[in-house]
């Protein structure tokens, strides 16, 4: 990444979580990680599963260059945090979510599977949803910082690294 501190906005969709049932785990997990990965990181904001993460992310957008949700990306009814962020991409990349779950069958988890979540570009910010657990959260935390900080730089117009001709 070049020079330039890089801001991420951690956004949690748990509506107990939110209601304060119980404390969200996730996000202590992702600040500590996405801070590793070069980034001024704020939140973890949690919000309501539904609508709330839909205006969390339309507000974040402009204002910063990564936002990671946790939470909402499974099969349950209440989990819509892709529907929530689908409608705001400029362009997909499905390859960043793909990588998340064969990751984590790899690692014997097959319900990784599962997970819808969603990685695009909406304007100048790279969007990813993972999913609420701590085991997924650690798990992208470990596999996915080269990846997001060259995402991160080529969204910001960066150029590709080029090797010795």
């Amino acid at each position: 990444m070049s020079d330039d501190i890089r801001k991420a906005l951690i956004v949690i969709a748990s509506t107990r979580a939110s209601q304060g049932v119980y404390e969200d785990t996730a996000g202590p997990i992702l600040t500590e990680g996405i801070a590793r990965w070069g980034f001024t990181v704020s939140g973890p904001q949690v919000v309501a599963d539904g609508e709330p993460v839909r205006h969390a992310l339309v507000r974040a957008v402009a204002q910063y260059d990564l936002i990671v949700t946790s939470g909402g990306t499974g099969v349950s009814p209440t989990d819509v945090t892709p529907e929530m962020t689908r409608p705001l991409l400029d362009r997909e990349i499905p390859g960043i979510p793909e990588m998340l779950r064969a990751y984590g069958v790899s690692k014997g988890v097959p319900t990784s599977a599962l997970s819808r979540g969603l990685a695009g570009v909406s304007g100048g910010a790279l969007i990813i949803n993972l999913p609420g657990s701590k085991g997924a959260v650690k798990d992208a935390v470990e596999v996915l910082g080269d990846v997001v900080r060259h995402a991160v730089e080529q969204v910001a117009g960066g150029d590709h690294p080029r090797g010795e001709e």
